[in-house]
């Protein structure tokens, strides 16, 4: 009855509001210091209608004439304003407010900031729940995860619609992060470089994203560290993860300081792997982030990071498992393997970012930047291992319980590796924007010179019952040797022009981003030209529902392993992968139950991409075809909803359907034939082919094709006590393709079974209520105190993560499950000061 009484007042509302007149309120919003301050609400008194400030601080909102009324305009860390008004009709009053800072903290039930309810493809990320999500990883990336799927929880590296781990961009305050390249396994990945208690804002783009964005096809990760207002900090402590890291201010507010040290052993995980022995993971990462305001309009930014791991492995044994079931043939299949030998890598990367902010004038600003990034990465293992193959028994009475009883074949083989990689990255540039009222115009131009040095030492012997492979009588043969050396210097240009247009009113407008991107480089001298546009539209309708569009081209020029052919010679002529994309979509605000707000969010998309460097992927490391010989498409649809189940408790579900293939040019095999016209094995010494068919392979599912993808994050807390939390995550990806090496025929052809995790973090608040605590507490000076116990993999399914290829005495080839990680558990402390 209630409901009903609120949906009959609201339509009378309505039909009573549009028959009135209107008039329009429009003006600017400034800082303390006479700076634009974008993200304002502006809200009708007794209304929850409203909008916010654009990036250059104006507003304009269309209100009832003839009437009386208030707007209300309120900001994080500012006091409210509010300002009355009476206007006659068609009348425009324009207004500039300052706003004086506060310790007020927005409340988010009035206005959302509407970039994520505009911009395509955008989704805008707490960091905070970066330490409350139960994730083995940590770390913002595990919240994308969610939005994209996953199918490593060991890794922090993601796929995005089609797209590899290369073709995601990533940036801090502007400047471009790198990941290493020798990485080979989520094992031997350390800390993302993301510090999520330093973050400000996170941003992430699926897609269809702006020129200003730079040169890859697949996403955008923005970051930006906050600037302190007040001294404070926080520290965490867990089995897998420690953290502290502190923040304030000096010299009157003139100079801030952002700093964060952690560091991180999957020890634990690890342990529970297939491959037993011993691990020693290590990854240490120390952050900073200091400005300095020289003046009212020049300010003085520097952003440092150093992180150093290392990962050592001693195996000793390994047991695995498939089964194989069909109507003819039952049987599980074990894999017994004895090492010696061991594995020891190191990955120390650097980062030092300067900028200088320069106010031109209140509507021109410039950001100056300079940039020194580093990479070093040393890779050296050499492991043997002793196999025998075959039928495991798994009848719990027999003698021969877990044993391999019925072997089908039995080998020996070597990996023996010393390869290094050093990168170095020099980049000089300038952004700036220049605001017009209806037109906020950005631009930029860098420079950008890189160095690569690398050394490629690597070689593969494989025996299978008592003969190398490949085998050639009276020889002994490396299964695969790889030595390659290389020397580079890169220079690249790259810039962009974008012209943000904002039209009409809170009630109907339209937003355009239109700009062009330009890239050069050195190495294969090719000039790209790449326009881009984003399109909104928000109709007069009742609902609160915004309609998108997206175009654009995308490239992707080569940067390191783009060059690298499965032999391991460099090919430099390599061109970049190109693009052409489309986005549809709409994004839909609304009231749910419990008068709790929700976004439902859908998109559609359509990548076309040719000069294809094919690559195959194999755990997390990628590896191309060094040539652009092939053609791709992606599409598919994602649909997002977000809102809070119970009051106060963020939750979001997405899903998404994709179809990837990919077709290379002049790929076909032969089969042959006999006398009797029976296909046969072209080695076969028992039959002579007399004929050949040539068959053209086609279209093939891309190494990332996956179907359906769904994630859901959920927090929920106690009805009488919200000192206590649940977060759950949960992940399903159907299944993906895997490729058999060297086979033309079979490329892609093996299958990794559908990836499905879930994870529960259970939560209590120790300490809370900072202002009831004596003075003499020991406690005083903290603001809370939670404690997480989680549980990884609660349904403990034995996720796949690639293959091992084993041949039995008939050279038979049978694939192996590589496994990742069972149940486990975790606790962790986080407070914060």
């Amino acid at each position: 009855m209630r409901l009903l009484l609120t949906v009959s007042l609201f339509l009378l509302s309505f039909s009573s509001f549009s028959q009135k007149k209107f008039a329009w309120v429009s003006g600017k919003l400034t800082d303390e210091n006479e700076n634009p301050l974008p993200q304002v609400s502006v809200v009708i008194l007794g209304d929850m209608q409203g909008m916010v400030t654009n990036d250059s601080g104006y507003f304009r909102i269309k209100v009832l004439a003839g009437k009386a009324f208030a707007l209300v305009f309120s900001h994080a860390g500012y006091i409210d304003a509010q300002r009355n008004f009476y206007l006659s009709e068609a009348e425009e009053e324009k207004i500039t407010i300052r706003m004086e800072p506060g310790q007020r903290t927005l409340e988010t039930v009035v206005v959302k900031d509407d970039r994520e309810h505009i911009e395509t493809g955008l989704t805008r990320i707490n960091p905070r729940n970066a330490l409350t999500i139960p994730s083995t990883t940590g770390g913002v990336e595990s919240l994308i995860k969610i939005l994209v799927g996953s199918n490593n929880e060991l890794s922090s590296q993601y796929s995005v619609r089609g797209g590899n781990y290369d073709e995601n961009l990533m940036y801090i305050n502007d400047f471009e992060i790198f990941r290493p390249y020798l990485v080979r396994s989520g094992q031997q990945e350390g800390l993302s470089f993301i510090n999520p208690e330093m973050a400000k804002n996170v941003n992430f783009y699926n897609g269809g994203f702006q020129a200003r964005y730079g040169d890859k096809m697949s996403s955008v990760l923005d970051i930006q560290y906050r600037k302190p207002k007040t001294t404070a900090g926080s520290a965490y402590v867990s089995l897998l993860e420690q953290g502290i890291h502190l923040e304030g201010v000096a010299k009157k507010g003139r100079v801030t300081y952002l700093a964060g040290i952690r560091n991180r052993s999957n020890k634990n995980l690890l342990s529970s792997q297939e491959t037993t022995g011993s691990y020693i993971p290590s990854s240490t990462d120390i952050q900073a982030f200091i400005t300095y305001e020289l003046n009212k309009k020049v300010q003085f930014e520097m952003l440092g990071n150093l992180s150093f791991t290392t990962f050592s492995f001693f195996p000793q044994s390994a047991q695995k498992t498939s089964s194989v079931f069909s109507p003819l043939f039952t049987a599980n299949l074990g894999l017994d393997i004895l090492f010696e030998g061991q594995e020891k890598d190191g990955y120390q990367t650097n980062l030092l970012g300067l900028s200088l902010l320069q106010t031109v004038n209140p509507a021109f600003k410039l950001k100056w930047m300079l940039s020194r990034f580093q990479d070093k990465e040393k890779e050296q293992f050499d492991i043997a291992g002793t196999y025998l193959f075959g039928d495991r028994d798994f009848d719990h009475s027999s003698s021969t319980f877990g044993q391999i009883v019925n072997p089908l074949g039995s080998g020996y083989y070597q990996d023996y590796g010393r390869n290094q990689l050093n990168i170095q990255v020099y980049n000089a540039g300038v952004k700036g924007t220049i605001d017009r009222k209806h037109h906020f115009i950005q631009f930029g131009n860098s420079i950008e010179q890189t160095n690569i040095n690398d050394q490629l030492k690597e070689w593969e012997y494989q025996d299978s019952a008592g003969y190398s492979l490949p085998h050639v009588p009276g020889q002994l043969n490396l299964y695969s040797s790889l030595h390659s050396k290389a020397d580079l210097s890169v220079q690249k240009f790259s810039g962009y022009l974008q012209d943000n247009i904002r039209l009409g009113d809170s009630l109907n407008n339209f937003t355009l981003q239109a700009g062009v991107r330009y890239n050069y480089n050195t190495l294969n001298q090719e000039f790209l030209v790449s326009p881009r546009a984003q399109l909104s539209w928000k109709p007069r309708w009742k609902k609160d529902v915004v309609l998108k569009l997206a175009a654009g081209i995308y490239d992707q020029p080569p940067l390191y392993r783009e060059l690298r052919r499965y032999d391991g010679t460099l090919n430099t002529s390599v061109k970049a992968q190109k693009s052409y994309q489309l986005v549809a979509g709409m994004d839909y605000n609304f009231i749910g139950a419990g008068n709790r707000p929700f976004r439902l969010s859908t998109e559609a998309y359509y990548k076309n991409i040719w000069d294809v460097d094919i690559y195959d992927i194999d755990n997390v490391k990628i590896r191309y075809a060094g040539n652009n010989n092939a053609k791709a498409y992606a599409m598919g649809i994602e649909t997002r909803l977000f809102g809070e189940l119970v009051k106060d408790a963020e939750s979001w579900l997405s899903i998404g359907i994709m179809n990837t293939r990919e077709k290379i040019n002049n790929d076909y095999f032969y089969q042959y034939k006999n006398a009797e016209g029976e296909i046969i094995n072209a080695k076969s010494t028992d039959q002579v082919p007399v004929d050949s068919i040539r068959n053209e392979v086609g279209w093939l599912r891309r190494p990332t094709d996956r179907l359906i993808t769904v994630g859901l994050y959920l927090e929920d807390y106690l009805p009488t006590n919200k000192n206590f939390k649940m977060h759950l995550n949960l992940l399903y990806g159907s299944n993906m393709s895997y490729n058999i090496p060297n086979s033309v025929k079979y490329r892609n052809a093996l299958i990794i079974e559908p990836y499905i995790r879930t994870d529960i973090g259970l939560s209590a608040q120790l300490l809370s209520e900072k202002s009831a605590r004596r003075s003499h507490s020991p406690f005083r000076g903290f603001q809370n105190i939670w404690a997480s116990f989680e549980v990884f993999n609660l349904i403990d399914r034995a996720n796949t993560i690639s293959y091992q290829l084993i041949k039995d005495f008939a050279n038979n080839t049978y694939a192996i499950p590589n496994r990742l990680t069972p149940r486990l558990v975790n606790f962790k402390i986080v407070a914060r000061f």
